[in-house]
């Protein structure tokens, strides 16, 4: 079992940006494979990015704007999102497919 702890979020502005970031109990270079979801108020769960032996994929509609990285020696996973729209509003949560752990989640909320 590994421990997810997201953290970031906040409220901004459309246009704007934050980073969020996934730290995990276990050490990183036990885990291949690390996503982000988000869920907004009413919606399912959706599949935002994922990053697994180097290489990334997204969503198509946070495409060009969202970046996922990793920095293992943190045991860490990043998120950064630019160019917020609104309907980027909802909480994100990071995931570990290998332990099926999910993190508490961590608002977002981008005003228009």
């Amino acid at each position: 079992q590994v421990q997810l702890v997201e953290s970031g979020g906040g409220l901004v502005q459309a246009g704007g940006s934050l980073r969020l970031s996934c730290v995990a109990s276990v050490s990183f270079f036990r885990i291949n494979t690390m996503t982000w979801y988000r869920q907004a108020p009413g919606k399912q769960r959706e599949f935002v990015a994922r990053i697994a032996n180097g290489e990334t994929e997204y969503i198509a509609s946070v495409q060009g704007r969202f970046t996922i990285s990793r920095d293992n020696a943190k045991n860490t996973v990043y998120l950064q999102m630019n160019r917020l729209k609104p309907e980027d509003t909802a909480v994100y949560l990071c995931h570990s497919p290998f332990y099926n752990s999910w993190g508490q989640g961590t608002q977002v909320t981008v005003s228009s």
